[in-house]
């Protein structure tokens, strides 16, 4: 099963004017989810910079939609209660080869 995941910082400012204590844990955020697609949980991730307010993204492949809210849920920004998410599952229609 495929997911799109949404990262929704806490304000549209976010990525412009995070505290130390969030830019620490955003490091371990982006670490976290390096880690999800080195074993080929998440197909991709990174910030969108939508001027109406920039938010993270993933794609996620996972066998249930329990297990990509346990892999959501596990992401340090949203541990600490810093940022929300949203999960919508999709299909994929194709994919590039490389």
């Amino acid at each position: 099963m495929y997911f799109f995941f949404r990262l929704i910082p806490p304000r549209p400012t976010y990525h412009l004017d995070m505290s130390e204590t969030e830019r620490t844990i955003m490091l371990q955020h982006i670490d976290y989810w390096t880690m999800l697609t080195d074993a080929g949980s998440s197909l991709l991730f990174g910030p969108v910079l939508d001027p109406k307010g920039a938010f993270g993204m993933a794609i996620i492949e996972v066998s249930s939609e329990e297990e990509a809210h346990e892999l959501a849920e596990k992401d340090p920004v949203i541990a600490e209660g810093i940022c929300t998410y949203e999960l919508a599952p999709m299909r994929i229609g194709a994919v590039r080869k490389v």
